[in-house]
């Protein structure tokens, strides 16, 4: 009853409501035979318009149940003096049906038709089955037509607010994909510029070294040659911080080794009791929540040294597929991660003691490309070795073994 809660369609089914109600009224006062039918009729119009203009009355269900037992009391009065205040019953049902629950709603569409049947009755007028089909009909309907808008309701309501969680969907993957896009594209831009610039700039270094050694002692040209080297220089150095921007956040902030750690969530490492060592670190894997992953230990073996980006880059996204495959379909209670640093390569290897599987049996992922198959694409594009050991029942091992280019070693 609240004109601000309506729809267009509601305020004019609403007025029509209303001139329903006081076109009935008015027949009612017209047909009476009696001054105290007029003066009835006008008092169940006042109370009509009183509660069509309290605002408790379509707030509250309380509120609204005491104006209908009021309205109600007036119509009962109303029908006593004539017997046209019968039509009257018919918007008193939609009134009851709209403001009342279900359950009172319903038995007070029937005593409000009975009352109209036994007031036709008790008037006089001649018993015929439209006495009581009527009011019956008419309760009927406004049952069915209240209760069939309100599942109505129901159903847009539903939908509205699925539409909008689709939307909310939507924005968010979309989001995400921009997201992984730009990380994508970010390592794209690394590769090529370390594979490329950064290479072509080393090689003209050495060339120019190479150009200057040549040259007999005291030439002219030795001083532009020794300019060209350091410009060369001064732009391989700008290459590497370029490669060094477009790296992946889990390596802006680090070592290698230090982001695998920070993959394991590590906690209390053991060490100065010499059990382990001071380069062993444990952690339950955090990606799914404190506890949800198998307990890890994180090594590092040999010699730490700087590696080249895109080395840094393969390793930790092969470590991040390895242990996430470990949490989702090993049930592993353990795992392992050594990173290894040896004379002329490095190697990951990440050990679990889950149920294992078939390696044999595995196809290409199709969730995201972080499956094996990606793992090995990764190792071998840069020129290294990718193995998988497992066996149903008995675990598994991922092993990676990239080579050190020359100029690196451990």
């Amino acid at each position: 009853m609240d004109p601000r809660s309506l729809t267009p369609a509601l305020r004019v089914l609403r007025l029509c409501l209303h001139l329903l109600m006081a076109g009935l009224l008015v027949l009612a006062a017209v047909r009476a035979d009696s001054a105290a039918g007029t003066v009835m009729a006008v008092v169940v119009g006042a109370v009509y318009a009183a509660g069509s203009l309290l605002p408790s009355v379509g707030r509250s269900q309380r509120a609204a149940a005491v104006w209908l037992g009021v309205l109600g009391a007036a119509w009962l009065g109303l029908l006593w003096l004539t017997p046209d205040a019968l039509w009257v019953a018919f918007p008193l049902y939609f009134l009851q049906l709209h403001l009342l629950p279900t359950r009172w709603s319903l038995p007070a569409v029937t005593l409000t038709a009975g009352a109209a049947i036994l007031s036709y009755v008790g008037h006089g007028a001649p018993l015929n089955p439209g006495v009581f089909i009527g009011p019956l009909l008419g309760g009927a309907v406004a049952v069915a037509t209240v209760l069939g808008y309100q599942a109505l309701y129901r159903e847009s309501e539903r939908r509205r607010r699925l539409i909008e969680e689709l939307i909310e969907t939507r924005a968010e993957l979309a989001a995400a994909e921009r997201h992984a896009g730009t990380l994508a594209e970010r390592e794209r831009l690394a590769r090529e510029i370390h594979d490329t610039l950064a290479q072509g700039l080393s090689s003209i270094q050495l060339l120019l070294r190479a150009a200057e050694r040549a040259l007999p002692p005291g030439s002219p040209a030795a001083g532009h040659i020794d300019r060209a080297r350091q410009a060369a220089q001064d732009n391989l150095a700008e290459a590497r911080r370029f490669v060094r921007a477009l790296s992946p956040p889990d390596l802006e902030h680090g070592s290698l080794a230090a982001a695998l750690e920070r993959l394991c969530e590590p906690g209390a490492g053991s060490g100065p009791d010499g059990s382990d060592g001071p380069n062993v670190s444990y952690g339950s894997y955090g990606a799914y929540g404190p506890g949800a992953g198998p307990r890890v230990r994180f090594s590092v073996s040999g010699t730490p040294t700087e590696l080249p980006t895109p080395y840094e880059v393969a390793l930790l996204r092969i470590a991040q597929s390895a242990l996430a495959n470990t949490v989702r379909h090993a049930s592993a209670s353990r795992a392992e991660i050594t990173l290894s640093f040896m004379d002329a390569s490095v190697t990951l290897d990440v050990v679990d003691d889950g149920k294992g599987f078939d390696p044999g049996s595995v196809r290409q992922s199709r969730e995201g490309g972080f499956g094996l198959p990606a793992m090995r694409s990764r190792a071998e594009s840069l020129g290294g070795t990718f193995t998988v050991e497992s066996a149903p029942g008995q675990g598994t091992a991922v092993a990676v073994s990239l080579p050190l280019p020359a100029g690196v070693s451990a």
